[in-house]
């Protein structure tokens, strides 16, 4: 079997495996849960060499759940370790656990663990990507814009406090709710981003990612108390990325932007849903930074064509996000957009609002704007100069070519 498909499965089933045998171990064992899961997986890659099983999700479900035997045996025996059960293992029907509910149950709890006021905000966000998403810590170290090492620090403290303090796996109710949901969506929508815009080297669209972002974000939206506004408003924006992706990338596997891409291949049942879901997140006065990012948009969805498109608008929708959320790859996006409006004074005020280096791993996404500024301008000497640096900081190999491209036509 391909190790693709490994990494596929183990996206999709080790945030599952992980909350369910933390929901029968406790937190306290979280460590030996993970080792467990890596175990089975480790085990899937080795087996399957050979000979892939009819059902490699049934295969997996099965082998994590020898696995919970396995480990209340080693738990039993190391006493130190024994998991506080009313009346032992006999009490709980495993296979039920397993249920979808059940497991979506679980993972609710894991979501709302990770981000409990107890742990830093970083670190909630590092864990919930560790634990609930299977990501390594070089895959959040490119999501979050950080080091790896930073990470690993990261990890290392929010399983110390989580020990410490005893935390519950549960979701929270009341007054509770408001503070953690916050780190909760900020979570998933990481998680989204990664899928659309992957950093890694040789792959541009991570579509199993946005699929395990939008189910999560799905299963919020079956809760009655995690289905607010913001929820839906997170929902529809993913809705609304998720029906362009099949016109990000070329048959030549060439990265297009918005305005060569065939808009005839955006998805339309995806872009009815995600307006659907923004029905439902208007329906009260309250407006996250989802529901203008979602705004932000429906405004490219809305127009026919590239040329068509309302930038006016979008200026505004980013001028109220930038208010709500004073992000410095939001001053880059308003510096682009000026661009498209030919305001290039304006412009120019967002670019000298930043330091490339804020924006760290996607840096190279301030000198290509800031080529295009000088193109348009007439400064080819300083276009050139730009697109190099970011044609040097950019790691992935599809938005390299992409920018090789652009500094071909720029020598033209």
């Amino acid at each position: 079997m391909k190790h693709t498909h490994i990494d596929h499965l183990f996206r999709h089933h080790s945030g599952k495996m992980v909350s369910v045998l933390t929901r029968i171990f406790g937190l306290s064992n979280l460590e030996i849960i993970e080792d467990a899961i890596q175990d089975t997986f480790l085990k899937a890659s080795i087996n399957w060499q050979t000979k892939q099983p009819e059902n490699p999700e049934a295969w997996l479900t099965q082998v994590a759940k020898n696995r919970v035997l396995d480990l209340f045996r080693k738990l039993k025996a190391e006493q130190k370790y024994f998991p506080e059960f009313k009346n032992g293992i006999e009490a709980i029907t495993i296979n039920e656990l397993f249920l979808d509910s059940e497991i979506e149950d679980a993972q609710l709890r894991m979501i709302f663990t990770a981000c409990h006021p107890n742990l830093a905000p970083r670190d909630r966000i590092t864990f919930a990507l560790k634990t609930i998403s299977g990501f390594s810590t070089k895959e959040i170290a490119s999501a979050l814009l950080t080091k790896e090492e930073t990470i690993k620090k990261r990890l290392l403290r929010a399983r110390k406090i989580i020990k410490k303090t005893k935390l519950e796996f549960k979701i929270p109710q009341g007054n509770e709710l408001p503070n953690r949901i916050d780190s909760v969506l900020e979570v998933l929508y990481l998680i989204f981003n990664e899928g659309f815009h992957s950093n890694k080297k040789e792959i541009l669209v991570r579509k199993e990612l946005c699929g395990e972002a939008m189910r999560l974000c799905k299963s919020l939206l079956k809760n009655k108390h995690t289905n607010i506004s913001a929820s839906y408003a997170l929902f529809g924006l993913m809705c609304f990325h998720a029906a362009r992706l099949d016109a990000k990338i070329n048959t030549e596997n060439e990265l297009l932007d918005l305005k060569k891409q065939d808009r005839n291949k955006w998805s339309f049942p995806l872009i009815q849903l995600g307006n659907a879901m923004m029905n439902k997140a208007v329906e009260e006065n309250e407006f996250s930074i989802y529901h203008y990012e979602a705004a932000i948009i429906a405004e490219h969805i809305k127009a026919s064509s590239f040329k068509q498109t309302n930038w006016s608008k979008i200026l505004q929708w980013y001028q109220f996000l930038y208010k709500l959320q004073p992000n410095p790859s939001h001053l880059l996006s308003m510096a682009v957009v000026c661009l498209q409006n030919k305001n290039y004074i304006k412009a120019n005020y967002y670019f000298d609002q930043l330091q490339p280096e804020i924006l760290e791993q996607r840096s190279y996404l301030f000198y290509s704007a800031k080529a295009d500024y000088y193109n348009e301008i007439k400064n080819k000497k300083e276009a050139l100069k730009n697109i190099t640096i970011a044609i040097k900081k950019v790691t992935n190999k599809f938005e390299k070519e992409y920018l090789e491209k652009k500094k071909t036509s720029l020598l033209s």
